[in-house]
Protein backbone atom coordinates (compact mmCIF):
# COMPACT_ATOMS: atom_id res chain seq x y z
CA UNK A 1 0.00 0.00 0.00
CA UNK A 2 1.92 2.88 -1.43
CA UNK A 3 0.60 6.29 -1.08
CA UNK A 4 -0.18 8.96 -3.55
CA UNK A 5 1.84 11.88 -2.12
CA UNK A 6 5.20 9.75 -1.52
CA UNK A 7 7.43 10.01 -4.11
CA UNK A 8 9.98 7.49 -4.68
CA UNK A 9 12.68 9.52 -6.40
CA UNK A 10 15.01 11.97 -4.67
CA UNK A 11 13.71 15.13 -4.21
CA UNK A 12 15.67 18.22 -3.02
CA UNK A 13 14.66 20.20 0.10
CA UNK A 14 13.01 23.19 -1.87
CA UNK A 15 10.98 20.63 -4.27
CA UNK A 16 9.20 19.48 -0.81
CA UNK A 17 7.85 22.82 0.48
CA UNK A 18 4.58 22.74 -0.59
CA UNK A 19 1.54 25.81 -0.08
CA UNK A 20 -1.74 24.87 0.91
CA UNK A 21 -4.25 26.37 -1.96
CA UNK A 22 -6.66 27.47 0.24
CA UNK A 23 -4.36 30.13 1.95
CA UNK A 24 -4.03 33.49 0.33
CA UNK A 25 -0.78 34.96 -0.30
CA UNK A 26 -1.04 38.53 -0.78
CA UNK A 27 1.87 39.83 -3.44
CA UNK A 28 3.31 43.32 -3.26
CA UNK A 29 4.49 44.82 -5.92
CA UNK A 30 7.81 46.60 -5.97
CA UNK A 31 5.83 49.85 -6.75
CA UNK A 32 3.87 49.65 -4.13
CA UNK A 33 6.48 49.37 -1.23
CA UNK A 34 8.34 52.51 -3.24
CA UNK A 35 5.06 54.19 -2.30
CA UNK A 36 5.04 53.32 1.15
CA UNK A 37 8.91 54.70 1.94
CA UNK A 38 7.83 57.51 -0.14
CA UNK A 39 5.02 58.28 2.43
CA UNK A 40 7.31 57.77 5.53
CA UNK A 41 9.77 60.03 4.29
CA UNK A 42 7.26 62.44 3.38
CA UNK A 43 6.19 62.00 7.12
CA UNK A 44 9.65 61.97 8.83
CA UNK A 45 10.80 65.05 6.81
CA UNK A 46 7.56 66.68 7.48
CA UNK A 47 8.35 66.11 11.22
CA UNK A 48 11.74 67.52 10.74
CA UNK A 49 11.07 70.20 9.10
CA UNK A 50 8.60 71.28 12.18
CA UNK A 51 11.00 70.17 14.94
CA UNK A 52 12.32 73.51 15.50
CA UNK A 53 8.56 74.74 15.94
CA UNK A 54 7.88 72.16 18.25
CA UNK A 55 11.04 72.30 20.61
CA UNK A 56 10.29 76.64 20.82
CA UNK A 57 7.24 76.13 21.47
CA UNK A 58 8.11 73.57 24.24
CA UNK A 59 10.68 75.56 25.59
CA UNK A 60 8.31 78.79 25.76
CA UNK A 61 5.96 76.53 27.26
CA UNK A 62 8.39 75.16 30.10
CA UNK A 63 10.90 77.90 30.29
CA UNK A 64 11.01 77.99 34.03
CA UNK A 65 11.13 74.44 34.73
CA UNK A 66 13.90 73.79 32.49
CA UNK A 67 16.33 76.59 33.86
CA UNK A 68 15.53 75.30 37.29
CA UNK A 69 16.16 71.62 36.48
CA UNK A 70 19.24 72.68 34.12
CA UNK A 71 20.82 74.80 37.06
CA UNK A 72 20.48 71.84 39.98
CA UNK A 73 22.44 69.97 37.62
CA UNK A 74 24.84 71.97 36.57
CA UNK A 75 25.33 72.93 40.41
CA UNK A 76 25.43 69.36 41.20
CA UNK A 77 28.11 68.54 38.73
CA UNK A 78 29.88 71.58 40.15
CA UNK A 79 29.63 70.21 43.51
CA UNK A 80 30.42 67.02 42.35
CA UNK A 81 33.65 68.32 40.63
CA UNK A 82 34.58 70.84 43.43
CA UNK A 83 34.72 67.55 46.21
CA UNK A 84 37.08 65.74 44.00
CA UNK A 85 39.44 68.37 43.09
CA UNK A 86 39.67 69.48 46.76
CA UNK A 87 40.01 65.07 47.34
CA UNK A 88 42.73 65.03 45.04
CA UNK A 89 44.17 67.82 46.78
CA UNK A 90 43.81 66.16 50.33
CA UNK A 91 45.65 62.92 49.33
CA UNK A 92 48.75 64.98 48.81
CA UNK A 93 50.26 64.56 51.57
CA UNK A 94 51.82 68.26 52.55
CA UNK A 95 48.61 69.83 51.51
CA UNK A 96 46.51 68.16 54.07
CA UNK A 97 48.37 68.72 56.74
CA UNK A 98 49.07 72.70 55.08
CA UNK A 99 45.44 72.86 55.42
CA UNK A 100 44.82 71.30 58.90
CA UNK A 101 47.57 74.03 60.38
CA UNK A 102 45.80 76.89 57.95
CA UNK A 103 42.23 76.22 60.18
CA UNK A 104 43.34 75.66 63.11
CA UNK A 105 45.44 79.24 62.61
CA UNK A 106 42.24 80.84 61.56
CA UNK A 107 39.87 79.07 64.86
CA UNK A 108 43.10 80.37 67.04
CA UNK A 109 42.39 83.90 65.60
CA UNK A 110 38.36 83.78 65.31
CA UNK A 111 38.82 83.00 69.03
CA UNK A 112 41.19 85.65 70.22
CA UNK A 113 39.45 88.06 68.22
CA UNK A 114 36.04 87.69 68.89
CA UNK A 115 35.21 85.23 71.79
CA UNK A 116 37.67 86.29 74.92
CA UNK A 117 36.76 89.88 75.55
CA UNK A 118 32.82 90.51 76.16
CA UNK A 119 32.56 93.83 74.17
CA UNK A 120 33.73 91.76 71.08
CA UNK A 121 31.37 88.98 71.63
CA UNK A 122 28.63 91.77 71.51
CA UNK A 123 30.15 93.12 68.21
CA UNK A 124 30.38 89.43 66.98
CA UNK A 125 26.40 89.49 68.13
CA UNK A 126 24.86 92.69 66.28
CA UNK A 127 27.50 91.70 63.34
CA UNK A 128 25.47 88.20 62.93
CA UNK A 129 22.07 89.95 63.66
CA UNK A 130 22.34 92.41 60.93
CA UNK A 131 23.61 90.03 58.74
CA UNK A 132 20.45 87.72 59.67
CA UNK A 133 18.40 90.85 58.82
CA UNK A 134 19.75 91.24 55.59
CA UNK A 135 18.99 87.73 54.46
CA UNK A 136 15.79 86.86 56.07
CA UNK A 137 14.54 90.40 56.10
CA UNK A 138 13.21 92.01 59.22
CA UNK A 139 10.35 91.20 60.65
Amino acid sequence: MESADVNKEPVSLSETVRIDPSSEIELVSPDSTNEQWKEIGEKVSDFLADLPAYLSDFFGEYRRPIITISLIIASLIAIKLLLAILGAINDLPIFSSLFELIGMGYSAWFVWRYLLKASTREQLATDFSALKEQVLGSK
